[in-house]
């Protein structure tokens, strides 16, 4: 068990201010900040396109739409989770169309209850997706060294005449000696060759 406290970013998105105080009630600062607020979905799109949220909270209608487009362009991000919250009696419908793209949804009125378990499971999701970011950048890192490696192995080879084994032993061995990794020694050939 992590005993690390995570905080998590939250843009409500709705109309209604008074369901914006109630939301903000129900999101200690502890726990959730900043709080970002949008009244429609054009201004929560222009929110959007100057920072990124961890949970983006739609309270449909809004002004402007249903916010069901919103909702469904917002989890196609990698790192956002949205919940759309829809009146009861439209709840059927709307999941019907949104099930299969990644959007949570709850049907209102909302008790406590029903949103803590409902931040939970965004909170458990958001960990997942943080797990995925660290080993797409861990493989991203290594594709990159990989290249830099690579690059360094042919300019050693037409440089210094060496094999390609050779090469690749080169970089191996002064990364060893030196106490470095293979991209730190294949930039240094680089920079000293090219």
């Amino acid at each position: 068990m992590s005993l690390e406290v995570r905080i998590y970013s939250v843009l409500l998105v709705s109309s209604s201010s008074s369901f914006v105080e109630h939301m903000r009630s129900l999101l200690p600062e502890n726990k959730y900040a900043p709080v970002g607020v949008a009244g429609s979905v054009s201004a929560a799109k222009r929110i959007l396109s100057e920072r990124s949220f961890d949970f983006v909270i739609i309270n449909s209608p809004l002004t402007d739409s249903n916010g069901l487009r919103l909702a469904t362009d917002i989890a196609e991000e990698k790192n956002v989770i949205p919940l759309l919250l829809v009146k009861n009696e439209e709840y059927p419908d709307i999941l019907e169309r949104t099930i299969n793209n990644g959007v949570y949804m709850l049907a209102k009125p909302l008790t406590r209850a029903t949103t803590a378990v409902a931040l939970a499971w965004m909170a458990a999701s958001r960990e997942r997706l943080r797990v995925t970011e660290k080993k797409e950048l861990t493989f991203e890192e290594k594709m990159k060294e990989i290249r830099l490696v690579n690059r360094a192995k042919w300019l050693i080879i037409s440089e210094l005449h060496m094999s390609e084994p050779e090469a690749h032993r080169y970089i191996e061995k002064q990364a060893m000696d030196r106490c470095v990794t293979r991209g730190q020694v294949a930039e240094e050939i680089i920079r000293t060759y090219s």
